[in-house]
């Protein structure tokens, strides 16, 4: 008696995906003018060069004799008016109108604008005590953050591979603390790096729930009608991040400290100057490329950008700033790159099944 089996169906395959990837990638760039890309482009690259540059200055500051956490969390926001200075034209040139203030949105500015200043409190308690290799692979956990925010908040997608992507990255950062002795200072106290790396972990968090307000932001309130609203949020939320942090500068006093710490820093008085300065350029070329790429792509391109540098930093720090590279923390790099490609993957086959849902 012939008996015929059926072979179960492959819910996936792999060329399968890469002809779809290949297929949604050309619609999407035939769908945009060639000018959109090269201004995607260099808004990709100057968030990632600018980033990476700030991270580094940041702990510049204090291997070189800086002290206080505020003056370099003041720093951050002070070149918030390079986004006012490009947004100003846009208003000029196209003939439009700010848009108008109302409760519910200059209440959300306060609100991203506090935890702004929050936010870089925190980073820089983990620039002042962590090598700043370890502290930007840290804060990679920021992708797994901005996914379960996105997730809770704005009800983005959280798919198995997404899910995938939280648990390597979790599993990187857990290798790191377990191999804290390889490259803590031998100025550092054991109190003090694990302070760094609590506060570089909590700061991260609270960047994931930053994006995903952000998102809310755009979607609820301000929509996606053109840049220049993207750059108006940028500009009001850096200058109340400003606002605080200037607050917290006189209330710690130390406003009058930057004389001294100027005369004590290695290389002078002028060498102080230009950390901070270049601090404060890179950093806010650094938001300014993050909101060009969250309004010309996605929050998911914004989200695979901010990640894609940190290995670019921890490099860069092991290369001009001579940071240990144990071979743990060479095992949380490759892991940060595994759950970046798990993230980029999961996100993208949710990009294709919702084209393909919605053209069918």
């Amino acid at each position: 008696m012939d008996e015929t089996t059926e072979r179960p169906s492959v819910s996936f395959s792999y060329s399968n995906w890469i002809s779809k990837v290949k297929k949604s990638t050309k619609e999407a760039y035939e769908s945009k003018p060639f000018s959109h890309w090269i201004l995607l482009f260099f808004s990709g690259a100057s968030m990632l060069i600018a980033f990476s540059a700030s991270s580094l200055l940041s702990r510049l500051y204090f291997s070189n004799g800086g002290k206080s956490k505020w003056i370099i969390s003041w720093v951050a926001v002070s070149g918030w008016p390079i986004t006012c200075l490009i947004l100003l034209p846009t208003y000029i040139i196209g003939k439009i109108k700010p848009t108008p203030l109302n409760t519910k949105l200059v209440l959300s500015y306060v609100v991203l604008g506090f935890l702004s200043a929050a936010d870089n409190l925190m980073f820089a308690y983990a620039y002042a005590y962590l090598p700043a290799s370890t502290s930007s692979l840290l804060a990679s956990s920021s992708l797994a953050f901005s996914a379960l925010f996105g997730y809770l908040i704005v009800k983005n997608q959280l798919n198995t591979s997404v899910i995938n992507s939280i648990v390597i990255i979790t599993a990187a950062m857990a290798i790191i603390a377990l191999d804290s002795s390889s490259d803590r200072y031998s100025y550092i106290s054991n109190s003090q790096y694990f302070a760094g790396f609590f506060w570089d972990i909590m700061g991260s968090a609270l960047h994931g729930l930053i994006f995903a307000l952000s998102e809310l932001l755009f979607v609820k309130l301000l929509g996606r009608r053109s840049f220049h609203v993207a750059l108006e949020q940028q500009v009001m939320v850096s200058l109340i991040a400003f606002i605080f942090t200037t607050l917290g500068m006189v209330v710690s006093k130390d406003f009058q400290g930057m004389a001294h710490e100027a005369k004590s820093f290695k290389g002078g008085k002028s060498a102080y100057i230009q950390v901070l300065t270049w601090s404060a350029v890179t950093f806010q070329l650094g938001v300014l490329g993050a909101t060009a790429v969250l309004f010309l792509a996605s929050t998911v391109m914004a989200g695979v950008l901010n990640a894609v540098r940190v290995p670019i930093t921890s490099i860069a720090a092991v290369i001009l700033m001579h940071d240990p590279m144990s071979g743990f923390k060479i095992l949380s790099l490759i892991l940060t790159f595994w759950g970046f490609s798990c993230y980029i993957y999961g996100s993208s086959s949710s990009n294709i099944s919702t084209q393909t849902s919605s053209s069918s």
